[in-house]
């Protein structure tokens, strides 16, 4: 079965997007609704890596890293084109949807965009917003200036109790059954050999100094503070940050040879690093008891969202981190991504709330968009006939349409009995 399951993740990366992408929808769709709003929460486009000269990072490998167009953790020139093109995508879907006309210029708050106040997610929001309406000079809305996180976009806990806390603890260690969430990292183990290889980590100065001269993970341990997201303390933080950085390179790079420190590598091994990366992801902030606390203002604020009647368009953007807390706290279903090394977030990927109406009700499809690979590396424009891959989204505890939508009556109650769980947690 393993080599099947290998085959099909192999197979799945080289599938071209239009063959799962959902927009625009069937003339007999449009017979039935019109769209009436597109709420959307992204992640921020391609980023230099976080780490530094002299971090870890770079001294578990004797390689030199790429020489970035931005400065750590900041969006990178490819990132802010391939951003301007998906705000070209959506330009076009709306404008075909007749959501907006071409060159529209808002009124008022009709189209509202805010972001994290972090560069990379401000910065994006801009480059989106000069392919969706580059005749309109657009506000980019952000709190803080550019060093401070905004709480809406901070997935930190801001209820706690010492039995909420065993709580969300036992919840992340039953990710991985009877051993805890470390059997997910030893699950992972060859996917780590890889990288091993793949840095050459047995020449680097980390191991020659003799701090590690391989990837480990037996010593970590998750630290669950109030005012502070959940955070990875011991080895496998520095296995996640460095198959972030391999795959923000790979990426960012044309030679996909070179972005391996030249290793040939096959869309399936790269898949790997992304499979190391969604196990932090995962156990930080997927597990619904933590994500209801960690997820509780974008909740919030994406019901006002698709509640406020004078909008037509809102552009949300922040981190990976608010994708998963997003997933976990409401408890979304979604497919097994393709043509990307990233299991569930990929860079750049957006939840695209889309707000429809067949003249009496209104009813809320959801979807995962986000650019491939091969889109990003190779620097394809987006159209309607070369589209970004796009999901569908389900509902765990929801049952939607013939159509595959869901009243927003429906979609309602859920994120309200979501925010209720939150509203009803204890506090010290």
């Amino acid at each position: 079965m393993r080599r099947y399951r290998i085959l099909f993740a192999f197979i799945s990366l080289l599938l071209p997007t239009t063959l799962c992408a959902q927009l625009p929808r069937t003339n007999a769709f449009h017979e039935k609704y019109q769209l009436q709003e597109v709420v959307v929460m992204s992640r921020h486009n391609i980023r230099a890596p976080l780490s530094t000269v002299g971090s870890p990072v770079n001294r578990i490998t004797p390689h030199k890293w790429i020489n970035w167009t931005a400065p750590a953790g900041e969006l990178s020139l490819r990132g802010g084109i391939m951003e301007t093109t998906m705000g070209q995508f959506f330009r076009q879907w709306v404008v075909s949807e007749k959501l907006l006309s071409d060159n529209y210029i808002p009124i008022g708050d009709e189209i509202y965009f805010y972001t994290n106040s972090l560069q990379r997610t401000f910065a994006t929001g801009k480059y989106f917003s000069a392919g969706f309406l580059p005749y309109a000079n657009v506000t980019i809305n952000r709190k803080y200036n550019e060093s401070k996180m905004d709480p809406l976009f901070t997935p930190q806990f801001t209820k706690m109790t010492k039995e909420y806390k065993r709580k969300v603890e036992r919840s992340m260690n039953a990710m991985g059954g009877k051993e805890g969430y470390k059997s997910l990292m030893r699950r992972v183990e060859p996917q780590l050999q890889l990288m091993a290889t793949i840095t050459d980590i047995y020449r680097s100065p980390a191991c020659t100094e003799g701090d590690t001269c391989r990837f480990f993970y037996e010593d970590t341990n998750v630290r669950i503070v109030k005012g502070d997201e959940p955070r990875m303390e011991g080895g496998y933080t520095l296995a996640n940050s460095t198959a972030d950085a391999l795959i923000l390179q790979y990426y960012e790079m044309e030679d996909s040879v070179a972005a391996a420190f030249g290793y040939k590598l096959t869309p399936e091994q790269w898949r790997q690093f992304g499979e190391i990366k969604g196990v932090y992801d995962d156990v930080l902030f997927t597990t619904h008891i933590a994500a209801v606390n960690l997820a509780y203002p974008l909740v919030k604020r994406i019901y006002e969202e698709l509640n406020n009647n004078e909008r037509k368009f809102v552009f949300l953007c922040g981190h990976d981190s608010n994708l998963a807390s997003l997933r976990g706290a409401l408890d979304m279903l979604i497919p097994h991504t393709m043509g990307t090394p990233e299991p569930h977030t990929p860079i750049g990927s957006k939840y695209v709330f889309e707000k429809w109406t067949d003249g009496k009700d209104v009813f809320v499809a959801v979807n995962l968009v986000y650019p491939s690979a091969g889109q990003l590396r190779n620097k394809t424009e987006l159209t309607l006939t070369s589209k970004p891959v796009i999901l569908p989204i389900t509902f765990q505890h929801l049952t939607p349409n013939a159509d595959g939508l869901y009243t927003l009556n429906s979609l309602n109650e859920f994120l309200l009995a979501t925010m209720k769980e939150y509203q009803d947690l204890d506090d010290e």
